[in-house]
């Protein structure tokens, strides 16, 4: 594939992002009860749809799943640090558990207000990848909202399995750091 001469190197391997997305929904499915009212899965477009759909597939409890847009980093490789959210949610969430599933970034404080506003009982945050030494924003979960985490990525621009650079390579199906000869 001709995306794959842009990459300098694979951080994690499709076999890897695999396992761990099913530990994560396991985790998830032993959190809830499903006696309660169902969690609504919300993934942040479009960089966590391949992640939602591997992820929701796999939780075993009655779910509904939503997509919200929000926007910080247009065509760059770093956040403005201005979220929009072009694109609402259409499930109502009011009095019921959201998983808000993001790849890190500034935009998670913004969204978990968003949701919050809309009447969600806890938000809780699933994410593939954190960078914590990109960590501009502390945010405080909802509730008994729970953190559930992934891998834990270097700071590299990364990009596949959903992940993007200008709208490409989100068909790579590993996470991989873009040559940075492809974005300066």
């Amino acid at each position: 594939m001709e995306l794959e001469k842009h990459v300098e190197k694979i951080l994690w391997t499709e076999q890897q992002i695999f396992q761990r997305v099913s530990e994560l929904a396991s985790e998830i499915t032993q959190d809830f009860n499903p006696q309660t009212n169902a969690p609504a899965i919300v993934g942040v477009a479009t960089g966590a749809f391949l992640f939602l759909a591997d992820l929701v597939r796999k939780i075993q409890l009655p779910i509904s799943v939503d997509f919200i847009r929000a926007d910080s980093y247009g065509s760059g490789t770093v956040s403005d640090g201005n979220p929009r959210i072009p694109f609402d949610l259409k499930v109502d969430v009011e009095g019921k558990h959201v998983e808000d599933i993001v790849d890190t970034g500034s935009t998670l404080s913004c969204l978990i207000d968003h949701i919050k506003s809309k009447g969600a009982s806890s938000i809780s945050v699933c994410t593939l990848l954190d960078k914590p030494a990109r960590r501009k924003v502390h945010f405080e979960l909802v509730g008994k909202g729970k953190y559930y985490c992934g891998f834990e990525c270097p700071d590299y621009f990364v990009v596949g399995y959903g992940m993007d650079f200008a709208e490409l390579y989100r068909n790579l199906p590993y996470i991989g750091v873009l040559k940075p000869e492809i974005y300066s």
